[in-house]
C-alpha cells in the first residue's frame, strides 16, 4: 500500500509530531510511506531524525519578510499543491488544513477544531473539513464536534505516545539522572508547560496561577520553598502571529512581578529529560484535540495538572488533576508539588496509547476505504 502523509511544516508542533510517529509506525508495519511537507525557513529536514524506512519529500518554503498570516496561508497551499502529485499513491492523508487544501482528494485527520478571524485561514479550515472524502479524529470529543457542527462522521484513532522514551528519561539510569540534573542546575525547581505562549494554550491563566502560587504562604519541598519555583515554557513554533498576545503576556508578567523562563523550541533529544525533571507539568489549554505533551509527562511519572476539558477527562482519567481558571490552577499546582500518588497510574495510562495500535487502525481504515472505492468503480465498468 502506497501512502502519502501530508504536513504543513518541518517544525515541532503537535500535528507534525503525530505525522512522523504515524509514518514510522506504518513503515514498520510494512507500508510504503512518504511524508510530504513544506520545508519552512530553509529547513533541510524535520526537527528530528526520521526512520529511514519513511520516504521524505520536502518542498522548499522560504520565509518572506513582513508576510502576513493570510498571504502566508495562501502561498503555503499553492506551493505544496504545485509540488504534490497524488496519483502515485493509494492513500493520500492530510494532517492539517493547509495540506488538505493542497492535496486534492484525500483523507483528513482533524486534530482539533478552531474558529479563525483571518479570512484566508477561516476558508482554509472550512474547506479542509467539508472537502475530504473521509475523516479521522484523534479523540471522541473532536469527533463529536465534527458530527454536531458539520454532520460528518469520523473514525476515532487516538494518538500514540513514545512512553518508553519518556519513562527512560525519568529512570535512575546514571545518564538519565545526569540529564535531569543538568536541567535542574540550570532552572532550579520548575513547573513546565510545552506548547508556547498563545491564546489556545491558556498561557495568561497559567501566568496568573503561577503568580498566585508563588505569592502564597510557602510550603517546603525537599528543602526548597515554592517561592523559588520557576515557570518554564518550552516550544512555541507556530505559523500564526501571536505577537500581540505575547506582548500582553509579557506586560502582565511585569505587573505581577514574575519572571518566567521562556525556552522556546527545545531540541527533540533534550525534551524527555526536561519533562522528567519537572516538579509538575501544567497544560491549561482552552481547546485541544488530544494532549500528546501531557501524555508524555505521565509517561515520565510527572504530576499533571490540566484544564477541565472533556477531551482530557476521556484520555487521562484519574491520572490528572483538573482545574480551570487561575485560582483553581494555582491550588492544583500547589497540591501537585507534594502529591506524587498518581505517578504509577499515569505511567499505566500512557502505556495504553501506542503508535503501533494507531498504525494498525489506520491501515484497517485505509483498506476499508480502498475496498469501497474499488467496489464503486467496478459497478460502473
Amino acid at each position: 500500500m502506497r501512502i502519502a502523509l501530508l504536513s504543513y511544516s518541518t517544525k515541532p508542533r503537535g500535528g507534525v509530531v503525530h505525522t512522523l510517529y504515524l509514518a514510522e509506525a506504518l513503515a514498520a508495519a510494512g507500508a510504503d510511506v512518504t511524508v510530504w511537507s513544506l520545508a519552512r525557513g530553509g529547513d533541510e529536514g524535520f526537527f528530528r531524525p526520521v526512520d529511514p524506512r519513511v520516504r521524505l519529500s520536502l518542498v522548499p518554503f522560504p520565509d518572506v519578510p513582513g508576510e502576513g498570516v493570510g498571504p502566508r496561508i495562501l502561498r503555503s497551499i499553492a506551493v505544496l499543491r504545485d509540488a504534490f502529485d497524488g496519483s502515485q499513491y493509494d492513500v493520500v492523508h492530510a494532517q492539517d488544513c493547509i495540506s488538505a487544501n493542497a492535496a486534492g482528494r484525500c483523507i483528513r485527520t482533524v486534530h482539533h477544531l478552531d474558529h479563525f478571524s483571518t479570512p484566508e485561514l477561516a476558508a482554509c479550515h472550512e474547506r479542509a473539513i467539508v472537502d475530504p472524502y473521509a475523516h479521522v479524529c484523534v479523540s471522541a470529543a473532536v469527533a463529536d464536534e465534527l458530527l454536531t457542527g458539520w454532520g460528518l462522521k469520523a473514525t476515532v484513532i487516538p494518538n500514540g505516545v513514545d512512553a518508553t522514551r519518556f519513562a527512560t528519561a525519568a529512570s535512575d539510569d546514571p545518564v538519565a539522572v545526569a540529564r535531569q540534573d543538568g536541567w535542574r542546575r540550570r532552572l532550579g525547581r520548575y513547573v513546565l508547560t510545552v506548547g508556547g505562549i498563545e491564546p489556545r494554550k491558556g498561557s495568561l491563566d497559567l501566568l496568573e496561577a503561577y503568580a498566585q502560587l508563588t505569592a502564597a504562604e510557602p510550603i517546603q519541598v525537599a528543602g526548597a520553598s515554592d517561592r523559588e519555583l520557576k515557570l518554564v515554557i518550552a516550544g512555541g513554533e507556530t505559523l500564526f502571529d501571536y505577537r500581540s498576545y505575547r506582548a500582553a503576556w509579557d506586560e502582565r508578567a511585569a505587573e505581577l512581578g514574575v519572571v518566567p523562563v521562556v525556552l522556546g523550541p527545545v531540541d527533540d533529544a533534550d525534551l524527555p529529560s526536561l519533562v522528567a525533571g519537572a516538579e509538575v507539568f501544567a497544560f491549561p489549554s482552552i481547546k485541544e484535540g488530544f494532549g500528546l505533551a501531557p501524555l508524555e509527562a505521565l509517561a515520565a511519572g510527572v504530576p499533571l495538572v490540566v484544564s477541565d476539558l472533556p477531551v482530557f477527562r476521556g484520555i487521562f482519567g484519574d491520572a490528572a488533576t483538573y482545574a480551570t481558571g487561575p485560582a483553581a490552577l494555582a491550588n492544583a499546582l500547589r497540591d501537585a508539588l507534594t502529591d506524587h500518588s498518581r505517578a504509577d497510574l499515569g505511567r499505566e495510562v500512557a502505556a495504553t496509547y501506542t503508535w503501533t495500535a494507531a498504525a494498525d487502525a489506520h491501515l484497517d481504515l485505509y483498506s476499508r476505504l480502498l475496498r469501497n472505492t474499488n467496489q464503486r468503480s467496478a459497478q460502473y465498468m
